[in-house]
């Protein structure tokens, strides 16, 4: 009789266990409980357009890109590109003007990231140097966005 009484405690302690790991390892129980992640706010355009603009005048203010060797305008075409990419996804929520209106401002910034893809600044005088791709679309960027204000 004892081996009986046993052989029942053990098995319903194995049982116990088992659904215990078991029911600790339900996500339905983490997914209630879990937080939702908060989405990241998309800027306005027209905070955007400032943010991007005040960095095209810096670095003009700050005498562009004068050296001519490769490597040395990397920071500077990141520094354009980051509020680029801000623009970009402002431009992609805003509802008060359709998709097409953006297209010369869409073309530009993917010129802009094509010259970014090339992982390093190729230099001024270089044979299919990026420079003119980052630095002057984000020029033009800026001049499209004075001649096409969106209230």
């Amino acid at each position: 009789m004892r081996r009986h009484t046993w052989g029942k405690t053990a098995v319903a302690l194995v049982l116990a266990v088992t659904m215990a790991s078991v029911s600790g390892c339900n996500s339905s129980d983490d997914e209630g409980n879990a937080k939702p992640t908060a989405k990241a706010k998309t800027v306005s355009v027209e905070v955007a357009t400032t943010t991007f603009q005040d960095a095209v005048t810096k670095f003009d203010t700050n005498g562009g890109c004068l050296e001519k060797e490769p490597g040395t305008c990397w920071e500077q075409m990141q520094a354009l590109m980051e509020p680029a990419r801000t623009l970009r996804k402002a431009m992609n929520a805003e509802k008060a003007v359709g998709a097409d209106f953006w297209t010369e401002a869409y073309e530009l910034i993917g010129t802009m990231e094509a010259g970014i893809a090339e992982g390093e600044d190729k230099g001024a005088t270089a044979v299919g140097t990026n420079r003119p791709g980052v630095l002057g679309s984000a020029h033009d960027l800026s001049d499209w966005l004075d001649e096409n204000p969106i209230k």
